[in-house]
């Protein structure tokens, strides 16, 4: 696995993409975050095909806190089965990939 990833959730409102956001960061689980939106989601749910419009929210953090990371994004998550997936980074600049492993630490980045 990476040591760099994307994590991706939706959410029905602005306001619930941003709430989690903000919470994910503010518990250094997630060096940032973007809310995008609204996008439209197709999907399948409870047997049925549906169409919503959601608000996209990527997270940026690293494999080790990933975890920490999903049982926050579940535990705080308006829906009770809400998708969340992680993408490896392959691939950034070295200042952008140090300064998100700082800014989720304990600590956080250095000035």
């Amino acid at each position: 696995m990476s040591d760099y990833l994307q994590v991706a959730t939706a959410t029905e409102t602005r306001a619930a993409a941003v709430d989690l956001a903000q919470s994910a960061v503010a518990a250094r689980l997630a060096g940032s975050a973007q809310v995008i939106g609204p996008v439209v989601s197709v999907f399948w749910h409870l047997g049925e095909q549906g169409t919503a419009e959601e608000w996209r929210l990527l997270l940026y953090t690293t494999a080790d806190r990933y975890d920490a990371l999903e049982a926050h994004l579940l535990g705080r998550h308006p829906w009770s089965n809400p998708q969340v997936v992680a993408t490896p980074i392959v691939a950034g600049s070295s200042e952008c990939l140090e300064w998100l492993r700082q800014s989720v630490g304990a600590a956080g980045p250095t000035p």
